[in-house]
């Protein structure tokens, strides 16, 4: 397997297809209040970057990163096909959001996932990252479905222009 990773944009029809496979799954798991995906419209927004993983041209992965502020950034629509989990896609897309926080100058970087047994693959994948619980942020409320998570980043350091 020769995963790449690329910005892309998540109206391709092949993208849209795992996009839909993914808020299937998240309506299957979880109230329909509690389920926070981003449809194609919010993923194409000007504050969100759009990634996907593919294998030899099919798409088996993606993941997103929407600014909050000019120092805040949250992870969305992270998935990876049920057949090829545990081949480290997954980490590949956090490591590529991670860079490009990094390289934005963001100083933290949050997530809401399931609270579900569903969902801890995803939590503990976040954990060995650093992730770590926290309260709602952004627009989020309390939600029993819910499980927030952030991690404390140091952006990329430039040396300054003489």
């Amino acid at each position: 397997m020769a995963f790449t990773i690329a910005i892309e944009d998540p109206a391709l029809p092949d993208v849209v297809a795992l996009l839909e496979t993914h808020l299937t799954l998240m309506r299957s798991t979880t109230p329909p209040e509690s389920v926070h995906a981003l449809d194609v419209e919010a993923l194409r927004g000007p504050e969100v970057t759009f990634w996907t993983v593919r294998d030899s041209g099919a798409v088996v992965g993606c993941g997103a990163v929407k600014a909050l502020d000019d120092c805040h950034g949250e992870i969305k629509s992270m998935h990876v096909r049920e057949a090829l989990r545990g081949k480290g896609i997954a980490g590949m897309l956090v490591e590529t959001v991670l860079a490009d926080a990094r390289q934005r100058g963001f100083t933290r970087l949050s997530l809401e996932t399931g609270s579900t047994h569903h969902f801890a693959a995803a939590r503990a994948l976040y954990a060995r990252y650093g992730f770590t619980e926290c309260g709602p942020f952004g627009d989020y409320r309390l939600d029993p479905h819910s499980t927030f998570m952030t991690l404390e980043i140091a952006p990329v350091q430039r040396p300054p222009i003489p």
